[in-house]
Formats: C-alpha cells, structure tokens, sequence
C-alpha cells in the first residue's frame, strides 16, 4: 500500500510510557492495519490485514 493518506495513527496501548519500545497503529483505513514504529516514523510501515490482526493481537493477551 502506497498511500497512506487519511491513516490516524495511535500509540498502541500495550507500548510502554517510558519512551522505550512504542508502535503506533492506524486502524481506520478500509482493508488495513498498518504498524510503525514511533522512534523511526520514515523507517517503514508493516501492512496487516484486519483478520491478521486480531488474530496477531488475541495471540499477544493469550500470554
């Protein structure tokens, strides 16, 4: 996906708050869910699927 425009991008609520290691996730587009990282915006985006990300995330509360 090239265009990214019109993506919200949110902090992920299991980031942590000390400025460490934080991923932010814009979810508001149709058919996607991009992931970046907040220390390095221009660095990359990584695409997921909706499906794939939940079931990315009930992985990670599984444990």
């Amino acid at each position: 996906m090239d265009d990214l425009t019109g993506a919200q991008w949110r902090t992920s609520t299991r980031s942590s708050s000390n400025g460490g290691a934080c991923v932010e996730v814009a979810d508001n587009l149709p058919g996607v869910v991009l992931v970046r990282d907040t220390n390095d915006r221009d660095g990359g985006t990584l695409t997921f699927s909706p499906a794939a990300w939940r079931r990315f995330v009930a992985h990670l509360t599984q444990g």
